[in-house]
């Protein structure tokens, strides 16, 4: 593999480099997943043996209080990145409102539904990164204040996640489509979800709130950021990175790795694991080119990442950040000539 050096060397430098201490707890993110092909499934008969059987475009059925509904959408992107996956979403109606008409209930707050919800995220390929679960109100509840911004609806809290997003809490709410543009198309539970696609369905932007378990931070040592050139000599005053240089670096909280590590062991020395995640380092805001993303062989929850510094980065002290499964990490400063 490229730029990697020998696994003898790799081992070697475990006993040069200290293991990174504890953090605190890491910054919130925001993903803004988009979703496609959204349908809502309600339950409108009792007859189990007619539910997912009707291969057609069925008549949406009016949902009354109590009524349970199955939503089924397809993940299309986080962040822009184009990804794939799939949203799920059990609810029962509740109809909460203050003054309400009969069949509704009272309460003090409106809410249309008590629900669970799920994102499994896949990278393009079919690769999983993780998933996320969350429950709460939705179908149109207001979002709870200090929510990220253009959110207008639904108001869930994540409960976990697994993979990049394992031990995840926060909260979930949505945008309001554009104009004219549908969440989701509301069917009954006798239409056959093989057909979702081809049927159609809603489009929507999730909005996640993600406080992460973990996330990327580069090493501090003792004569600053890990930060490397190729020789792992470390870029300090005195010797400054260069526009267009391949940089060594050592990071935690990249998450899993394939072939993965059982929690709290080093990476294996015989082999290497490569961070699982989607990965991206910015120099100065700008992309870099990410060449290699290991887990560093004798180490624990430690990674090497090796990126290409973009041409024209100008001289004087340069920010670098990591962000893994769009989980950003804490910029550092490195010097460029």
């Amino acid at each position: 593999m490229k730029h990697l050096g020998t696994m003898a060397l790799a081992a070697a430098l475990c006993a040069v480099f200290s293991q990174p201490g504890l953090a605190q707890v890491p910054p919130a993110s925001v993903l803004r997943i988009d979703t496609v092909n959204a349908v809502g499934y309600a339950e409108d008969t009792a007859d189990v043996s007619k539910f997912a059987t009707d291969p057609n475009v069925t008549t949406a059925a009016t949902t009354r209080n109590f009524n349970r509904v199955v939503a089924l959408a397809d993940i299309q992107a986080v962040n822009g990145q184009r990804v794939m996956g799939v949203h799920t979403r059990a609810a029962t109606m509740i109809f909460l409102n203050t003054a309400p008409t009969p069949g509704q209930a009272i309460a003090d707050v409106v809410r249309a539904t008590s629900a669970t919800i799920s994102f499994e995220i896949l990278k393009s390929d079919g690769t999983p990164i993780g998933t996320i679960m969350a429950s709460g109100f939705g179908s149109g509840a207001l979002p709870p204040p200090g929510s990220p911004s253009n959110v207008a609806a639904n108001n869930y809290a994540i409960t976990g996640g697994t993979g990049a997003f394992l031990g995840a809490r926060g909260q979930v709410g949505s945008e309001a489509p554009p104009p004219g543009v549908a969440a989701q198309r509301a069917t009954s539970m006798t239409e056959d979800p093989a057909n979702r696609r081809r049927n159609g369905g809603g489009t929507q932007r999730w909005v996640v709130h993600l406080i992460p378990m973990f996330a990327p931070q580069i090493v501090t040592l003792a004569s600053g950021p890990a930060v490397f050139h190729a020789d792992f000599s470390p870029v300090t005053a005195a010797k400054p990175a260069k526009a267009g240089e391949v940089l060594i670096v050592q990071a935690s909280g990249l998450g899993p790795t394939v072939p993965g590590v059982d929690p709290g062991q080093p990476f294996p020395t015989d082999s290497l694991s490569q961070v699982n995640s989607p990965l991206d380092v910015a120099v100065n805001g700008r992309p870099a080119e990410v060449i290699n993303s290991i887990g560093w062989p004798g180490l624990v929850d430690t990674y090497r990442i090796d990126f290409r510094a973009p041409g024209g980065t100008t001289a004087g002290m340069a920010s670098i950040q990591i962000t893994a499964a769009w989980i950003s990490g804490a910029p550092v400063s490195i010097p460029v000539q």
